[in-house]
């Protein structure tokens, strides 16, 4: 039985304005990882950038800022517990994905530090910082034009992002990015333009020196349970009428009448098992979304609840692959064609 304890106690977290949570940096799993971050800064020797830190609801730097904002989930592990069954997917897990994430963002420091966006060579390189930014694009995976840093081929998403993902490849320690692109002319050639450029600004001061922060967790005056709700995507365009893969998937793969003495065990535990991986590595090779992932996912798990779909213990391998080849097809449609089915 579950304890009623700890059900009161999620159920008050929900509800509990975000605000008043108490969260922040000092004393965490982040309070170290910022000191370890700031040693690679450090070492870059940039001495007139001193970036801040501070909570708020995702990464990002303000436009002109020095202070990077991380995801206040990540202060506490019931609040990253909570991220991952909502959303299905934790940006920022784990030490590595932690300051994967801070060198990111503070290639967007640097960019608006020195306003690198106004050279000409850099707009030769990365595009027009004036460009559109949209949430929603069709990123080409494999391109040898972009890096590849954060999930989701984020250097396809403009030219603010490329240049921050390039930024991150050449900052990270012990990376031989000149091997790792040496086939890739174009992304090599913006990391080289990165490292001649970061050779020039070592002894420079900053254009701005502004520390603006947005939406800093002190002052976020919504629950977690109104948070997750603006975030919610379960029934935005998932795909009628998938009966029939669904039958091709389960049915196919070993039928109830099919080998007798092997056991059956009901398709949607399988589909609901494989969703954390599947949301990330959809994620990570598509650019589809985590939330879609997940709302999908279990849209899927749903349905073959209702068509009281089963499967052989022994098939549960390759049925795994079927069914991950089969939401990276759908996520891929809707990437790149806004829908999941035609």
């Amino acid at each position: 039985m579950a304890d009623p304890q700890a059900r009161f106690q999620e159920a008050n977290l929900r509800t509990e304005r975000i605000r008043d949570l108490g969260l922040s940096i000092e004393g965490t799993r982040l309070e170290p990882l910022i000191a370890e971050f700031q040693a690679e800064v450090t070492a870059l020797q940039l001495a007139h950038l001193k970036p801040t830190f501070y909570l708020s609801t995702e990464w990002g730097v303000v436009f002109g800022s020095q202070s990077i904002a991380l995801p206040f989930y990540l202060a506490r592990p019931e609040l990253e517990a909570l991220q991952v069954e909502q959303v299905g997917h934790l940006e920022g897990a784990g030490r590595a994905e932690t300051l994967r994430y801070l060198r990111h963002e503070f290639g967007h420091v640097v960019n608006y530090a020195y306003h690198l966006f106004e050279m000409e060579e850099w707009v030769r390189q990365f595009g027009s910082i004036t460009q559109p930014y949209v949430e929603e694009y069709s990123p080409k995976p494999f391109s040898r034009r972009f890096v590849r840093h954060l999930p989701g081929w984020y250097a396809q998403k403009h030219p603010d992002e490329d240049w921050a993902e390039t930024f991150a490849v050449w900052m990270t320690p012990g990376k031989d990015w000149r091997k790792s692109y040496r086939t890739w002319p174009t992304a090599l050639a913006k990391l080289e333009y990165c490292d001649r450029l970061l050779g020039t600004l070592r002894d420079q001061p900053p254009i701005v020196v502004v520390q603006e922060r947005d939406e800093e967790v002190g002052e976020l005056s919504i629950s977690l349970q109104e948070y997750y709700s603006q975030l919610d995507k379960s029934e935005d365009g998932l795909p009628p009428g998938l009966e029939g893969a669904l039958t091709a998937i389960f049915e196919d793969m070993g039928s109830p009448e099919s080998e007798p003495g092997v056991a059956r065990k009901p398709a949607w535990t399988l589909l609901r098992n494989m969703e954390r991986e599947l949301v990330s590595n959809v994620y990570l090779w598509t650019g589809h979304f985590p939330e879609r992932t997940r709302a999908l996912v279990r849209h899927l798990a749903t349905r073959a609840e209702e068509l009281q779909q089963v499967y052989p213990a022994d098939k549960e391998g390759p049925l795994s692959i079927a069914i991950t080849t089969f939401v990276t097809a759908l996520a891929m449609n809707h990437v790149h064609r806004g829908t999941y089915m035609p």
